[in-house]
């Protein structure tokens, strides 16, 4: 039966979700923000409502932001303003800092208690209008033709739509139907989750990964009311024995006694790293897990997750609006691949540091360390890699593919962080001056649905913290393009006229030579 013939249990929608964990959420609300009618299809009954990922960065907090749910979030987040690392003796080798308010205008690094944050992104889902979220669906068949997908489910009923984005996880379903194979790194480790209610307040370090060849051990924050030990296993049989409430007690001794605190999961977990060889299928397209898995050293999963969101979700509005050839898809995974495995060798190299289990290595190791230290050698964070190919400016001044900054600024009635104050979408910065002399391209980048505005201190948009004037100043620029998911397309200043870049944005928004394609498969 095609995709384009129905029967009396089939529904129609613009985009099938599959998977309802943060990815999935994230992605429904933000396409039926859009506009568009999402069925999401999730294979549990309830929320998961475990802790799973304990942390994310200030880029993932503006997309909450963007989603409205901030300061809902906020009470139940632990801003954390350093990571520890200690060797064998538990001196502190290494320590990053954090900043309470980073370049994209939220503390850089917040602590969270998981299903808190599915209930917020549940809640912004079910209010959206033309989301539909069905659990106890889960999917058994996914075919596609010319027209559009046909989903399955175990119920037996169907539901056709133009596509699917699959956001089931690393066992995902939808990958393996798709034949789709995977890059393995090689980095597989069992570990021991143990998660913890919090009774009062306790001098638990907040995060700290403990070097220690005889017991490798991290101690996470989970917000303000919990806290998670996780121990490196020698093996996947070990956990039966090591997981006895008695034996994880005495392994968290030294911090916390039950006095302190409530053992409500233990768990164990292999940390795996793999990156999917493709992430569309015709019309079909995988994010977050099901496109790729990463250790856990840099806290980045679900935040490389959520990136896929952001950059699906904005490339299958234009597409689904007709605005855009479904070329456009295939910058996905150009774009993010590259971020994703950069990310995930980082990761690799970082947990390789902790995890020796060879005493000799280990003592080397911490003498390095320590000597890094004591020559004063400040620790940098780590610095994620900029785009590098796809939807960006064919001429632009440097900074294209970075991700852009956000200050607060004041349009004379309100006071907000700019992404905030200007809504979601494309947005075009520049100085008055800059502004002034777009003429007619203005108005054409409005109609485009581009929103422009001019910032400076004393400006229409005054920028009240200054953010956009050193910005621009460090950069040699006088405007910038920034996408819906917060990249700089392209910028211009000197000799690239701004009007050059509102041209190119415009001729990139309204492309109809887009690449083509690729071949729909037939499932």
């Amino acid at each position: 039966m095609s995709v384009q013939e129905s029967d009396e249990v089939a529904t129609a929608a613009d985009v099938v979700v599959i998977g309802y964990g943060p990815v999935g959420m994230v992605t429904a609300a933000l396409l039926g923000r859009a506009g568009h009618r999402v069925v999401v299809l999730e294979r549990y009954d309830g929320l998961y409502n475990l802790p799973r990922a304990a942390s994310f960065d200030e880029e993932t907090m503006r997309t909450f932001a963007s989603l409205g749910i901030a300061e809902r979030l906020l009470p139940g987040l632990r801003v954390q303003h350093s990571y520890e690392w200690t060797g064998a003796s538990g001196e502190v080798l290494r320590e990053i800092g954090y900043a309470e308010r980073g370049p994209c205008g939220w503390a850089e690094w917040y602590m969270m208690y998981q299903p808190d944050l599915e209930d917020a992104l549940d809640a912004a889902c079910r209010a959206t209008p033309g989301v539909e979220v069905r659990q106890g669906a889960a999917v058994t068949g996914v075919g596609q033709d010319a027209h559009g997908v046909r989903v399955t489910v175990e119920d037996g009923t169907t539901v056709t739509a133009r596509y699917v984005v699959a956001c089931d996880g690393g066992n995902s379903f939808v990958r393996r139907a798709l034949g789709i194979d995977q890059d393995d790194y090689g980095f597989s480790e069992p570990w021991m989750v143990c998660d913890f209610r919090l009774r009062r307040p306790a001098g638990v370090p907040a995060a700290r990964q403990v070097g220690d060849p005889r017991q490798p051990t991290s101690i996470i924050s989970l917000g303000p009311d919990h806290h998670r030990f996780s121990f490196m296993l020698d093996s996947v049989e070990d956990f039966a024995a090591e997981s006895a409430p008695e034996r994880v007690w005495e392994r968290v001794g030294r911090y916390l006694t039950p006095d302190d605190a409530e053992l409500i999961r233990v768990a164990t977990y292999t940390f795996r790293s793999r990156v999917a060889h493709r992430w569309r299928e015709g019309r079909v397209l995988l994010a977050g897990d099901a496109a790729h898995q990463m250790p856990p050293f840099l806290g980045q999963g679900m935040c490389s997750g959520v990136r896929d969101a952001q950059n699906l979700a904005f490339k299958l509005d234009r597409v689904l609006d007709g605005t855009a050839s479904p070329g456009l898809l295939d910058t996905y995974q150009a774009e993010r691949e590259p971020h994703v495995r950069a990310v995930t060798e980082m990761g690799i190299a970082l947990g390789r540091l902790q995890t020796t289990r060879d005493p000799a290595t280990a003592a080397e190791r911490d003498r390095r360390l320590r000597a890094e230290r004591e020559a004063g050698r400040r620790q940098e964070k780590i610095r994620f890699p900029a785009l590098t190919t796809g939807l960006l400016a064919e001429r632009s001044l440097p900074g294209r593919g970075e991700l852009s900054r956000q200050g607060v600024v004041d349009d004379g009635t309100a006071r907000e962080r700019l992404d905030q104050l200007l809504g979601h979408g494309f947005v075009f910065l520049a100085t008055p001056e800059a502004a002034a002399g777009l003429g007619p391209a203005a108005r054409e980048l409005a109609d485009a649905g581009v929103k422009v505005a001019a910032v400076a201190a004393d400006g229409p948009l005054a920028d009240v913290e200054g953010v956009y004037a050193r910005w621009f100043a460090e950069h040699g620029w006088s405007a910038v393009a920034v996408r819906p998911d917060f990249y700089v397309y392209g910028a211009a200043g000197g000799d690239l006229d701004p009007r050059d870049l509102a041209r190119d944005l415009l001729g990139a928004l309204r492309r109809p030579d887009a690449p083509a394609a690729a071949p729909d498969a037939v499932l």
